[in-house]
């Protein structure tokens, strides 16, 4: 990264993990692929490099992906003796395939770093199929209870708390995991976990892809509505519920586009539009106003436009609502 990391020796370490972590997911994806455009890399800073940056590296449009975002940062506040957080490195990353049949991912493995010395990792994997496939659910879960020993079943309680929508009665996606602000005592065994968790889930993430793609090379026109409505949920739950999108958004402005690259290329604005009644108030406004955005298409385009109007509609609502973010997931 072209910024001066923390001094911190397990933030270091730890950011030299995530960034290992991309480059391995990157080229996983890129072989499952096999596009001719390869990942184009996207840096950012936090306070022009002072308190550290990031880089993401995204997937050209279509092809294989309908949208791919592989997000690293580190932030470090060294020099900022009276700031409670110290250091965050992270990965985060989401794929959503452009064939239906074919799952989205969302992957995060982050080390957080207090004033003194406390830290904690979050370790979250879930899988997102539009059209979903029983044995590329059951292979994902497996991979998650083999690789995550005796943290699965906290793990799996804590992800399907995190991706419960209350409004709608039911979970973004079929299979989660989410290890909030875990801390065993011991950095070197919790790093190995991270280390080994975050790179099978990956791997099995590719196995799924291809075993899907040979299976259902084709889709119809159906499938994809299928698709889109799946999205429009994806894109509900990441701007109304998500704490991490949200506190992400509220805390700074440097890497908005980036934050946002977790949404998918087209939604159902009908449908968006739809759940606002569904949604308990005040968050019916925020739900009515991101619908705003999209109007005028059923099947309405998210580009950067559209999602810098999304930021806006985020930032004015929790303005007025701040203390609704303790509510969130």
């Amino acid at each position: 990264m072209n910024f001066p990391l923390s001094t911190s020796e397990k933030a270091r370490k730890a950011t030299t993990l995530v960034s290992s972590l991309q480059s391995k997911f990157v080229n996983i994806l890129t072989e499952v692929s096999d596009d001719q455009g390869s990942f184009e890399k996207v840096e950012w800073l936090r306070d022009e490099g002072k308190h550290g940056g990031g880089e993401r590296m995204v997937a050209p449009s279509g092809g294989f992906f309908d949208r791919a975002s592989i997000n690293v940062s580190h932030v470090h506040y060294d020099d900022v003796p009276t700031k409670k957080l110290a250091s965050a490195s992270a990965l985060s990353s989401i794929v959503h395939p452009n064939n239906p049949h074919l799952p989205s991912i969302h992957i995060h493995f982050s080390w957080t770093e207090m004033r003194d010395g406390s830290g904690y990792w979050r370790m979250m994997a879930d899988l997102n199929p539009s059209i979903p496939n029983e044995a590329s659910t059951a292979l994902f879960e497996e991979s998650l209870k083999s690789h995550s020993g005796e943290h699965f079943s906290t793990g799996k309680e804590q992800g399907e708390t995190y991706f419960f929508i209350p409004a709608l009665n039911r979970h973004r996606g079929v299979s989660h995991f989410y290890l909030e602000g875990f801390d065993s005592g011991d950095f070197e065994k919790d790093y190995a976990l991270a280390e080994n968790l975050a790179g099978k889930v990956m791997e099995t993430y590719s196995e799924i892809l291809k075993q899907s793609s040979t299976a259902n090379p084709d889709y119809s026109e159906a499938d994809k509505q299928t698709q889109i409505d799946y999205h429009t949920l994806y894109l509900y739950q990441v701007l109304t519920l998500d704490k991490g999108t949200t506190a992400g958004l509220l805390t700074h402005n440097q890497n908005d586009l980036g934050t946002l690259g977790s949404l998918p290329s087209t939604i159902n604005s009908e449908l968006l539009k739809s759940w606002v009644q569904q949604t308990p108030e005040p968050l019916n406004d925020l739900t009515a106003n991101l619908a705003g955005v999209f109007e005028g298409s059923s099947n309405a385009s998210v580009n950067d436009d559209q999602k810098m109007e999304c930021i806006k509609v985020l930032r004015e609502f929790y303005a007025v609502h701040r203390d609704l973010l303790t509510f969130q997931n």
